[in-house]
């Protein structure tokens, strides 16, 4: 049997076509939704009136006007290390430290090897986040048979999460927690286990109002003691 020139050409295409690669499949690497990080860390240096722990006048203003302009923020980490004694070097960086905390800055004393004398290095620790390109409609609207996400998918999470962050060093490294009181915890759950949760009192509840809707079920209403969660 001879075949129909047009099928043998089908025949001999339909093979050739499947094995050919398909097209790219869309991945997340067009579409990036990743915080960026860039360490913005400064260091400046202060003068004290010589063998004493009062700041210049001029550096004071200078500090006092880079703490009102966001240039030392409270979310920096501010360290200190001021020239002396033990005794001179403590109250220099006590000096320093009050000038910012009205401010809500924490400046933090610390040691190094050099610091002029009558002087003192404050370092300010920062990160400055860079947000993704965002939004993201790189990826085609149109039918999609591998089930990806559209390429904007996560760009509304990241930005504000970018944008809300207090600290942008929470991002890099998280906090130290100080310990968990477990005792109220574990109470409330036993008391909660054996139906022996404390209600409010009547002087704490203001009146309630009732809404007239009928109990379903013919049961008690929801709060009253003694039912079930």
């Amino acid at each position: 049997m001879k075949l129909h020139p047009i099928l043998a050409g089908l025949a001999i295409a339909l093979p050739l076509a499947a094995c050919q690669p398909g097209a790219a499949e869309y991945t997340e690497s067009e579409a990036p939704k990743s915080l960026t990080l860039d360490n913005a860390n400064a260091t400046l240096a202060v003068r004290f009136l010589p063998g004493s722990s009062r700041l210049a006048p001029a550096d004071a203003a200078r500090l006092r006007a880079m703490a009102a302009s966001g240039a030392i923020a409270p979310a920096d980490n501010v360290t200190v290390a001021a020239s002396g004694g033990p005794a001179l070097a403590a109250a220099r960086d006590g000096a320093v430290a009050a000038v910012l905390l009205p401010y809500r800055i924490v400046a933090t004393p610390r040691t190094l090897a050099r610091v002029p004398a009558n002087r003192a290095v404050i370092e300010t620790g920062r990160y400055l986040v860079t947000l993704p390109p965002c939004p993201n409609w790189s990826k085609e609207s149109r039918l999609d048979y591998g089930n990806s996400f559209p390429s904007n998918f996560g760009c509304a999470t990241a930005v504000d999460l970018g944008m809300s962050v207090w600290s942008p060093a929470d991002l890099a490294e998280g906090r130290p927690v100080g310990p968990t009181d477990a005792i109220p915890a574990a109470a409330s759950v036993q008391r909660y286990e054996a139906d022996k949760v404390v209600l409010p009192t009547a002087a704490s509840v203001g009146p309630i109002a009732s809404t007239g809707a009928p109990t379903i079920g013919g049961g008690t209403g929801a709060g009253s003691a003694g039912t079930s969660p």
